[in-house]
């Protein structure tokens, strides 16, 4: 499979689960819990944003066939919504909401299916962007490939819910704001590629 595909694919599903803005939300989830009780939401949390969106990598572009969306349309579609996570992201608007997420969830002894696995990590966001990786390269190689990335991401995350107090320490607020803003600008990128990819396929850009 391509390098490139998969560095931009790893890059792309990265940015938009965010796993880094994501720790210090978990920490407010979990606050006042055993580590081992933090270690098995952080776990069944990441396993069901991986079945979900696993799922979707498999059965994505069948179901956009069945109801008569062209693959090329939702790579546009794919990347609008992905700019305006993004734009969320520069101005904070998708922190702000993540943590009223939490703060209604507060009561919640177990965080980790809704919000933590919905919307938090297999958010609409994840979801396009694993059923957009799996359309670029059809067939086993394509999805081997979002499957992949889509895990080592899932990896990546867990490691940080479990280290998610030291993260937080180590960032502070202000270094959280400045990676989260940072992020944002490579997702404002990456959506427009999209966004041109999809125009492309149309025969509307060269």
């Amino acid at each position: 499979m391509d390098s490139a595909f998969f560095i931009t694919g790893f890059v792309t599903l990265f940015v938009i689960m965010d796993p880094i803005g994501l720790a210090p939300i978990f920490v407010a989830l979990t606050q006042g819990m055993s580590p081992e009780k933090r270690r098995r939401i952080a776990l069944r949390a990441c396993l069901t944003a991986g079945i979900l969106l696993s799922l979707f990598a498999l059965f994505g572009e069948a179901v956009l066939g069945f109801v008569g969306i062209s693959m090329p349309a939702f790579r546009i579609a794919g990347g609008i919504l992905l700019f305006l996570t993004a734009l969320d992201m520069l101005f904070q608007r998708r922190t702000k909401r993540r943590e009223d997420q939490a703060e209604e969830e507060d009561q919640n002894d177990d965080p980790s299916v809704f919000p933590l696995a919905i919307p938090l990590i297999s958010g609409p966001g994840s979801i396009a962007t694993v059923i957009l990786l799996a359309g670029q390269h059809p067939g086993w190689a394509g999805l081997a490939s979002t499957l992949t990335i889509m895990l080592m991401v899932l990896l990546i995350t867990l490691v940080l819910f479990f280290s998610a107090g030291l993260l937080e320490r180590a960032l502070g607020k202000t270094g959280i704001t400045v990676v989260t803003r940072l992020l944002g600008m490579l997702l404002a990128a990456l959506s427009v590629q999209f966004v041109l990819d999809g125009l492309k396929a149309f025969g509307f850009a060269s």
